[in-house]
């Protein structure tokens, strides 16, 4: 029995185009992996703006700059950053010398292998070095800042020196999400 040619010239052909297609499909899905891997490498970290605030204790410098960082680094959902930042902010503690329980929320967030836990932390060292920044301010300004949808739309808040909103209770996940609640600065002299 004697295949006819053209059915062959035309397996033929149908096998070329899929090779042809299967080969071409390998250097896509290998420039779409590359693709994904630089995103994820290059993905873009926040960083905090300047501080203009000055403080009449020079000791609260050092500490709202430590908890700035400590905000940079959660907003960048950065672990092993978020401790070495709260590291600085346990040294700041100690340099004005701080009570027992502000000390441990800082240990606390130094101590956590967690975003999450650490974002706790984080949480409830707020109050805390905005009593120092409001009770301190010379110049500049201070903006606290509010996020609704935090710790289960409970809401929660923080400081920055920018009136930007970076949210260190979502990071990239909600980055802009929140607002301006109240902006701290200097009294007017009469």
């Amino acid at each position: 029995m004697r295949i006819p040619s053209f059915l062959i010239l035309a397996f033929l052909m149908i096998c070329f185009t899929a090779c042809k297609n299967e080969t071409k499909q390998n250097p896509e899905s290998e420039a779409e992996s590359a693709e994904t891997q630089t995103t994820e490498a290059a993905k873009p970290k926040y960083e905090a703006a300047a501080t203009t605030a000055k403080f009449k204790d020079p000791k609260v410098g050092p500490i709202f700059d430590a908890y700035i960082a400590l905000k940079t680094t959660l907003v960048n959902s950065d672990v092993a950053a978020t401790s070495k930042a709260a590291d600085a902010l346990l040294t700041a503690f100690s340099n004005m010398g701080v009570d027992e329980e502000t000390f441990m929320a800082a240990q606390f967030v130094m101590e956590s292998k967690e975003i999450a836990a650490q974002r706790e932390g984080f949480n409830r060292l707020t109050p805390i070095v905005e009593q120092l920044v409001i009770d301190n301010i010379e110049g500049g300004a201070v903006y606290k800042q509010y996020c609704p949808m935090a710790f289960n739309n409970t809401g929660a808040y923080w400081l920055s020196n920018s009136e930007e909103i970076y949210n260190p209770y979502f990071g990239d996940m909600m980055l802009n999400c929140g607002r301006v609640s109240d902006t701290f600065e200097a009294a007017a002299a009469n």
